[in-house]
């Protein structure tokens, strides 16, 4: 009786043939065992966040035994998902060669090792715990989106920030009141302060903190008021590209990159950076777009409404129920020296963490200076690269303009708060600083307020800080 070795040596095969059909019989194999330690992988995955006491530990340990450190950002989100797990941080300690105890270090620690690619099984684990969520999540990575060489953020390190998707709901086209239908406000509340082609308006800040995006149109110009409380950032963009004939219209998506807010347009739901006004995820990561930035002032109502006594503001008719009164929303973070979400943070020597500066951006250099700054001289003469600058600045209030000045032009201010240069009178405007001659301005200059974590998170070494 024949056997199956002699059937097939009765057949000759070529020499090319025989090793063509043993290479695809070995990468068969491969794969196959590829596939099954893949599945392992995954099964011990999902055990490690549903497992409790001896058998999470147990599944820990087998999953650091494989001594993969592609599977660190794997335990990072069980990390996050399970409450900074004592056996987990073992485990991830073991992987990263370091002591990793709480979430926030492995997050920092993930962060800072971009080398790590996370393990093939780690896209779907961290999609199903997005869309256990809110399915809508999900649908924001759904390839070509998702795959990683498409995105210009790491996805291991976007973060569910504890509300659903679209859940801080945006203010569009809200309300305005005039100045003195306004009288819920108090003297001493702060405001962003807008004003274009003459059309002045205030967005209160306990009104926006619950809200965090107004999309508006102000002087005819479509914009959008972003407003990330984490990272203490409130920045103006002008919403309509060029060669389109509608305007983006922004939501909070729910989600965070290193404790700052990623905003979404209803458009294309593609996800943007707030803090760089840069599609990061979605249809549009692959254009140049970058969001114009547009000057803003935060400062005291007060203040506002006395340079600006024609000023609308929001009503309290928000559409939403809501706990406006000042100094509620965000009161305790705002409070506090702590972060909520993780960031790195690599230079505290010379502000901490949670100090404010007033940062520019320009395409060749960036610069920030610390509003604590300001006490001492609330106008300072400076530099952004090759750029002469002069700033107006109230520590107290928060409130900092920024202006153009030519090379060698030096701005003085007396303590009756007149603004001056050697032989002219000026006054500030929110567009230009204007010689009280009329001949002569200085264009404002877009910058914005943030938290010192974020300005040098984003930033890093292309800005520098200034020293007095």
């Amino acid at each position: 009786m024949p056997t199956r070795c002699s059937t097939r040596v009765s057949t000759p095969l070529s020499g090319y043939t025989l090793a063509l059909a043993l290479t695809l019989s070995l990468l068969s194999s491969v794969n196959h065992a590829a596939t099954t330690l893949n599945e392992k992988i995954e099964s011990l995955s999902l055990q490690l966040f549903s497992t409790q006491g001896p058998a999470k530990e147990s599944i820990a340990a087998e999953l650091a035994a494989f001594d993969d450190k592609s599977l660190i950002p794997t335990f990072v989100l069980a990390m996050r998902w399970t409450g900074s797990n004592i056996h987990v941080a073992r485990a991830l300690s073991e992987l990263a060669g370091e002591e990793i105890e709480t979430w926030h270090d492995a997050y920092e620690w993930q962060e800072r090792h971009p080398e790590i690619i996370p393990h093939t099984t780690y896209k779907a684990l961290k999609l199903r715990f997005l869309g256990n969520t809110d399915e809508r999540f999900r649908a924001l990575f759904n390839d070509p989106h998702g795959i990683r060489e498409n995105m210009r953020i790491r996805l291991e390190e976007i973060v569910w920030g504890g509300v659903q998707f679209d859940g801080i709901p945006s203010l569009d086209s809200a309300t305005m009141v005039s100045a003195t239908e306004a009288d819920y406000l108090l003297d001493t509340d702060l405001v962003f302060g807008i004003e274009i082609n003459g059309d002045a308006r205030a967005y209160p800040l306990r009104i926006m903190g619950w809200h965090e995006m107004a999309n508006d149109v102000i002087g005819g110009v479509p914009v959008a008021l972003a407003y990330c409380t984490l990272c203490g950032s409130g920045i103006l963009y002008e919403t309509l590209l060029e060669g389109s004939n509608e305007a983006l219209v922004f939501g909070s998506s729910g989600l965070l990159y290193r404790s700052n807010k990623l905003m979404f347009d209803r458009a294309t739901n593609s996800l943007w950076n707030q803090f760089s006004g840069e599609p990061v995820v979605g249809s549009l990561v692959a254009s140049d777009i970058k969001l114009k930035v547009r000057p803003m002032a935060i400062t005291t109502w007060e203040a506002w409404r006395q340079q600006h006594e024609d000023t609308s503001v929001l009503s309290l008719n928000t559409g939403h129920i809501r706990n406006y009164s000042s100094g509620f929303v965000y009161n305790d973070y705002f409070a506090s020296p702590d972060l909520m979400f993780p960031a790195v943070i690599e230079n505290e020597n010379q502000a901490l963490q949670k100090d404010y500066v007033f940062g520019i951006r320009n395409v060749a250099s960036s610069k920030a200076w610390p509003l604590s700054a300001f006490a001492k001289t609330p106008l300072i003469n400076d530099k952004v690269g090759s750029l002469s600058v002069v700033l107006l600045g109230d520590a107290t209030t928060r409130t900092v303009r920024a202006y153009e000045r030519e090379a060698g032009e030096v701005f003085s201010r007396s303590s009756a708060g007149n603004i001056s240069t050697e032989n002219l009178q000026w006054e500030f405007g929110e567009n230009f600083l204007v010689s009280s001659d009329g001949k002569y301005k200085r264009a404002r200059l877009p910058g914005h307020i943030s938290y010192w974590f974020a300005w040098e998170n984003f930033m890093g070494v292309k800005s520098e800080l200034y020293q007095p």
